[in-house]
């Protein structure tokens, strides 16, 4: 077991402020790393030490993992926390962070590597009898065997590149015609968002609900289920609304949809905090995908639960068991998570950036407003355009419901 002293956050905003206050909690020392122009920023203000990492680009900043890992070192950092986004699923810095004697927070560059790729990862999925939806997922990449493949599975189908998420070159196609347009968008797009042009095809479910399963598991072979997330409510294939308990699953399907999840990750050997992801159809459910990081909506579970996942991630890294067992989980009320994007709704929701003049977070009972703002803030064009979390609780769906919309 090894006792971490310091721990740097290899990212930003609101992630980067929440990592810290679990630091803190712990009495570890926190270190911040900054692009130019986030130096004011509150997560550079609230850690212990700040170091800056580069120009604004996140390709010479965020997503620079020598000058990352040379700051690490030069700080005396026991440990990363990639928090979400950025490098968090890049098995190379995780590879990275491991050989340079640096606890990686999350699990192990070959099961991040694993995950990470659709095709891979429901190769897996069937190999252990997880329900997958009917799709092609065969290296052989040709147009033909990919139209093909469409045609055989029956139309209508999605198109998803094997690497990547955030619904970026994923596309619904209707009907063989638009096939080849529409794989060599996809193709192109995967190429320049994730470096790899490999697709998958899957048989397109008719407003399936987006249901989610919290795992951990720990290095002494312990692995728990934490309940599910309903994100159904999406634009661009990206979650807007998260809630727990899922108001639509019924408490059977719920029960075996947590066991799946745990059987999942006992079968990976997974260690630290990640996210099993399905498509429910009816009492159907069929794995999608697994994140292998905290999520953004990981506050909707905490709320509910009154568990701290990020600490949790921090114990298991310094090998710790869990210190919680399956049975000792305890689930209260209900909780309803809403993102405040800077983006345009009167141009297809697309960002939005500018200044923030005034902000003054909602305080009221069940209320929690994760963020990184303060007045006078510059929103960057260069990062994601999420700026808060406002998470409601409430002991029953409506009584939360109505808490989030005031404090909205």
């Amino acid at each position: 077991m090894s006792k971490f002293s310091k721990i740097l956050i290899a990212n930003r905003s609101e992630i980067a402020v929440r990592i810290i206050n679990s630091i803190k909690k712990q009495g570890l020392k926190s270190v911040a790393v900054f692009a130019e122009g986030d130096e004011t920023s509150n997560h550079v203000k609230l850690a212990d030490e700040s170091i800056c990492i580069g120009p604004s680009q996140v390709s010479k900043s965020y997503l620079n993992i020598e000058k990352i890992l040379d700051v690490a070192k030069s700080v005396g950092a026991d440990a990363i926390h990639p928090g979400y986004g950025f490098l968090s699923e890049n098995d190379n810095f995780a590879r990275e962070c491991e050989s340079s004697g640096i606890t990686f927070i999350g699990p192990s560059a070959d099961i991040i590597k694993l995950m990470g790729n659709k095709a891979e990862a429901k190769r897996k999925m069937i190999e252990i009898g997880v329900p997958c939806i009917p799709g092609y997922q065969s290296k052989k990449q040709t147009d033909k065997a990919l139209i093909n493949a469409a045609i055989e599975i029956g139309f209508p189908v999605m198109v998803k590149p094997t690497a990547g998420g955030g619904g970026r070159g994923m596309f619904s196609i209707d009907n063989v015609e638009d096939m080849t347009n529409a794989l060599s968008t996809a193709r192109s797009e995967a190429l320049r968002s994730f470096g790899s042009e490999e697709l998958i095809i899957e048989k397109a479910i008719d407003n399936p609900l987006h249901i989610e399963v919290q795992v951990f598991g720990d290095k002494h072979g312990n692995y728990i289920h934490i309940g599910e997330r309903d994100c159904s409510i999406q634009r661009r294939h990206q979650k807007v609304i998260e809630e727990s308990p899922g108001p639509s699953i019924s408490w059977g399907l719920r029960e075996v949809m947590g066991i799946t999840s745990s059987e999942i990750i006992k079968n990976i050997k997974y260690v630290g905090a990640g996210t099993i992801e399905y498509l429910v159809d009816g009492d159907k459910f069929y794995f999608l995908e697994m994140n292998t990081r905290i999520q953004v909506e990981h506050a909707v579970t905490e709320m509910v639960t009154g568990l701290d996942l990020v600490g949790m991630q921090i114990d298991v890294a310094q090998g710790k068991p869990l210190s919680i067992t399956q049975d000792e989980i305890n689930f209260n009320g209900h909780a309803i998570e809403a993102r405040l994007y800077a983006e345009n709704p009167n141009n297809g929701f697309f960002p939005s950036p500018g200044k923030v003049y005034l902000w003054e977070p909602h305080s009221s009972e069940g209320i929690r407003v994760d963020h990184s703002l303060s007045n006078n803030q510059e929103i960057s064009r260069l990062y994601d355009p999420m700026l808060a979390k406002v998470i409601a609780w409430g002991s029953d769906r409506e009584t939360s419901r109505k808490r989030l919309i005031n404090a909205i």
